[in-house]
């Protein structure tokens, strides 16, 4: 019986971060009005940038004055969690967007972090690394993690996104986030060493983007039972970004909303 096909996608140029949640969005709609394929995207983050989830606030996050003052881009995604520095050398970037109903584990949320997450365990211990999962959606190696991972639903598809920690710039990080008075900067970073780590760390160097993704890749179809053809986004899906690009993802409505 041949496996069921997925779309694995060449991302276009990506303009910021803006264009990476619209991208993200507009896939997601695509597939849930089945005018796309489920699919698959891994691609390097654009920009240097602070994160912030769905329900947080940029004021109480976020030093605001030092990223206009350094060219940090602020936005925020459309699931949750918490705000993360994210820059180009700093990770690996994953996008799943399946339906809920491809297997029976997709519908429990839980169940499905356990699910998604497995790709980028198997993919880590290919590269010799000692991973495991750590509900509800975190990837450790040796305890500590290493990647953070985040979901949406819509109309019955799962939209899952995670980051796969390949440096880690604390500097920067410290100066971008807002730190509580109450935690002095160097208990941070000790805390953070404590608790985080990187691949960069744990083997020494980083591997090629192209020796990651093809193991990301394989790995995904192994856990899913699937094939990935190439693709490219579709017309529908580009002329959806630049509309929520335009009138969503790169407006203060949307960035400073709390």
């Amino acid at each position: 019986m041949a496996l069921p096909s997925f779309r694995f996608v060449e991302l276009p140029e990506i303009k910021d971060s803006y264009h990476q949640m619209a991208v993200d969005e507009a896939v997601m709609i695509a597939v849930a009005e089945g005018k796309s394929m489920p699919s698959l995207y891994i691609h390097p983050w654009p920009e240097r940038a602070v994160a912030i989830g769905f329900f947080q606030s940029v004021e109480e996050e976020v030093n605001v004055e030092y990223c206009v003052q350094h060219s940090i881009r602020i936005f925020r995604r459309m699931t949750g969690g918490g705000a993360v520095y994210k820059y180009p050398e700093g990770e690996l970037n994953y996008s799943i967007i399946i339906p809920e109903n491809f297997m029976p584990e997709l519908r429990d949320i839980v169940t499905s972090y356990g699910v998604l997450c497995q790709p980028i365990i198997d993919a880590l211990k290919k590269l010799g690394m000692d991973a495991s999962f750590r509900p509800v959606n975190d990837v450790v190696v040796a305890g500590r993690k290493i990647s953070g991972n985040a979901q949406t639903r819509k109309k019955g598809v799962v939209f899952q996104h995670g980051t796969i920690l390949l440096d880690f710039d604390v500097d920067t990080m410290l100066n971008v986030l807002k730190i509580s008075r109450e935690k002095l900067k160097d208990k941070v970073v000790d805390d953070l060493k404590r608790v985080v780590t990187t691949v960069k760390e744990q083997l020494g160097y980083v591997p090629s983007f192209d020796e990651f993704s093809s193991l990301m890749r394989e790995s995904f179809e192994d856990v899913l039972g699937v094939r990935f053809v190439d693709g490219k986004l579709t017309p529908y899906e580009l002329e959806l970004a630049e509309k929520l690009y335009n009138e969503k993802y790169s407006t203060r409505g949307w960035n400073f909303w709390r």
